[in-house]
């Protein structure tokens, strides 16, 4: 399974909690991967997406911990961590379902306006919008990193599914713009 993180996945993943609590379904077996991670935060920091699957779906559906894939934002060797992780989906199998949430501006992980259709996991400079919609989770927009690691466009979409979510008022302009526009590499949810 491909993960994605903030507000529009919790309900989806409430309901996983909830399923494995009251019928027991196992994730023992189950490999997942993060979209995406800030750089410059370490995986222990309450604002890591790393933090975020731990405390909002990991650490309530007994999947093991060495299943469970992010990529690392806190290290030397950003580009080389990029190829470990793009690697590592490739090496797995691939990914069967990939959970998106739709950004404002049109972002899917953290690609941002402009990202080619055809990119791998990379490092990306999140948008002010991006940081803007983000700040809710830090004290500060200050404190918002500026960069962020992030599974390509090409590689979400080898994905054998993809369940896109789409939550909050503030998305309407997003969605309509995806249903009713062609695929532009400046909308990325448009591929």
């Amino acid at each position: 399974m491909g993960l994605a993180t903030g507000s529009t996945p919790l309900g989806l993943y409430r309901n996983l909690i909830e399923n494995h609590q009251q019928y027991g379904t196992s994730y023992q077996h189950v490999n997942t991967f993060n979209l995406d991670e800030y750089v410059g935060l370490d995986p222990q920091e309450v604002n890591s997406y790393h933090s975020f699957m731990k405390g909002n779906l990991f650490k309530y559906i007994e999947i093991k911990q060495e299943n469970t894939h992010l990529p690392n934002g806190f290290i030397e060797g950003l580009d080389e961590e990029c190829v470990r992780y793009e690697s590592l989906i490739e090496t797995s199998g691939g990914i069967d379902l990939q959970i998106l949430g739709l950004g404002c501006n049109g972002h899917i992980g953290f690609n941002e306006p402009g990202t080619s259709f055809q990119s791998k996991t990379h490092i990306v400079e999140l948008d002010s919008s991006t940081r803007k919609a983000n700040s809710r989770f830090f004290h500060s927009i200050e404190e918002v990193p500026t960069y962020a690691i992030t599974m390509g466009i090409s590689t979400i979409c080898k994905s054998k599914e993809i369940l896109l979510l789409v939550s909050s008022k503030g998305k309407l302009q997003a969605l309509q713009r995806l249903l009713e526009d062609n695929a532009s590499e400046e909308f990325p949810a448009s591929i």
